[in-house]
């Protein structure tokens, strides 16, 4: 029998309707023996989700303010829950635990977490799975950074003792004990190291959406699914803007070589997005997604003989290193060279910049672009494929669109051009029409 481990989303253990749809999920495959599990999200848009709430008591503890309504809340929901489903845990135990160590100083990290541990034990008892808290798990260092041997090794050890289990995501504990949250994207790391350390055959991320499109919906209507996508292709896409797991919920499995499928638990009859260590085999597919993000600044350099110049690219990066100020790219010319910066970053430090670049580098002279938008086409099917840039260059010309950069991948797996930040949303829709229409 194989093994999958399924991650849940706060959408996807909102309230109890939610979560009676997760176990018909878990329920259909007994392959799926591991369930990680976020805190309760929103259940409409005008709704909290949990965590929020957590931190919100929190803030008002620190601040002297009364919590306690807020604290109720909190504890209504997960009753709700409770007796919706009917499940045998004694939230009220647990609630008075929490509460009195909120009231004794606990960390900001610990009254967070509470969210996704509630929540795992109430799921566990209406599964009939095991409850095993992360905190057993998940291991951080005293300075507070993933300890990965250590939490493999525990894993392991752990769960080996458990035929099926429910584990909270996000958060994990350090040698004293204290929790310590992941700060981003909590809970797919955790079902990320846990498939890691187990030897999963597919780490399944269950969220509110059939997964990945090749374009943002908002720009483009009803644009197509992505049925596979390479971790490098998703690496390019979210870079670009794309929203996708975060880098670290992506890493562990990818050092294991697992597949990691995207699937929506609204609707399981989808077969969502895989995403693989290799791209797919579809040798009609040209490009896998299109992503793209607004406001950047391009600062072109022109300088004669610039192509014979030792260290010119050293002293540019010293000066932008100095200020802080990551380079996007850098696209080069014969005697020139340009470095886009995100308008975010420079923060008002345009003419700093400009004259450091006089002072170090001594240009003939500069040119600045400050409202560019940034668009990557990525697929691997692009790659030694002749006519790809053609068709995307004419696709944009026929919509009037005047490209101000073009930069392209050693890999040929990814084309991107700079617009005018006007031109952003007709730039994504003419590059879709000619590749997926």
């Amino acid at each position: 029998m194989g093994l999958k481990v399924a991650k849940f989303g706060g959408s996807s253990v909102a309230d109890a309707i939610q979560i009676e749809k997760i176990k018909d999920i878990i329920m259909s495959s007994d392959e799926r023996r591991y369930i990680v599990v976020s805190a309760p999200g929103k259940r409409f848009d005008d709704d909290a989700k949990i965590t929020d709430l957590l931190y919100l008591c929190k803030t008002h503890m620190e601040h002297k303010l009364p919590y306690q309504q807020l604290f109720q809340v909190i504890c209504d929901r997960y009753m709700a829950v409770e007796v919706n489903l009917g499940t045998d845990v004694d939230l009220r135990k647990e609630f008075s635990r929490i509460e009195k160590d909120m009231n004794e100083g606990a960390s900001t990290d610990y009254v967070a977490s509470r969210g996704e541990y509630l929540n795992a034990m109430m799921i566990a008892s209406y599964l009939g799975f095991d409850f095993v808290d992360s905190a057993d798990m998940v291991k951080f260092n005293e300075k507070g950074k993933l300890d990965a041997e250590a939490t493999d090794e525990a894993i392991r050890k752990v769960l080996s003792k458990h035929e099926k289990a429910v584990i909270p995501g996000f958060y994990g504990s350090k040698a004293d004990g204290s929790i310590k949250t992941f700060s981003r994207g909590g809970s797919d790391v955790t079902g990320s190291l846990i498939a890691k350390a187990m030897g999963a055959d597919v780490y399944e991320n269950w969220t509110d959406v059939s997964g990945f499109l090749v374009a943002d919906p908002r720009i483009v209507k009803t644009p197509k699914p992505i049925g596979t996508i390479s971790y490098k292709e998703l690496r390019e896409l979210s870079y670009m803007g794309a929203s996708v797991l975060h880098e670290d919920a992506i890493h562990p499995a990818r050092v294991a070589n697992i597949p990691i499928n995207i699937r929506n638990t609204n609707r399981p009859e989808d077969e969502g997005t895989m995403i693989t260590a290799e791209p797919a085999l579809e040798n009609e597919r040209i490009i896998t997604g299109i992503a793209g993000k607004k406001d950047f600044t391009s600062i072109t350099i022109y300088k004669s003989m610039l192509n014979d110049e030792r260290g010119f690219v050293r002293r540019l990066s010293s000066v932008l290193e100095d200020l802080n100020i990551p380079i996007e790219h850098m696209p080069s010319g014969i005697d020139t060279l340009s470095v886009v910066l995100t308008n975010e970053d420079i923060d008002g430090r345009l003419d700093e910049i400009l004259d450091s670049f006089q002072k170090q580098l001594a240009p003939d002279h500069m040119e600045v672009e400050d409202d560019l938008a940034l668009i990557a086409t990525v697929g691997s099917g692009m790659s030694y494929r002749p006519g790809v840039s053609a068709k995307l260059f004419s696709a944009l010309a026929e919509v009037g669109v005047n490209i101000r950069m073009i930069d392209q991948g050693s890999s040929e797996m990814n084309i991107i051009v700079g617009v005018k930040n006007k031109d952003f949303e007709k730039s994504i829709k003419a590059i879709y029409e000619a590749f997926e229409k």
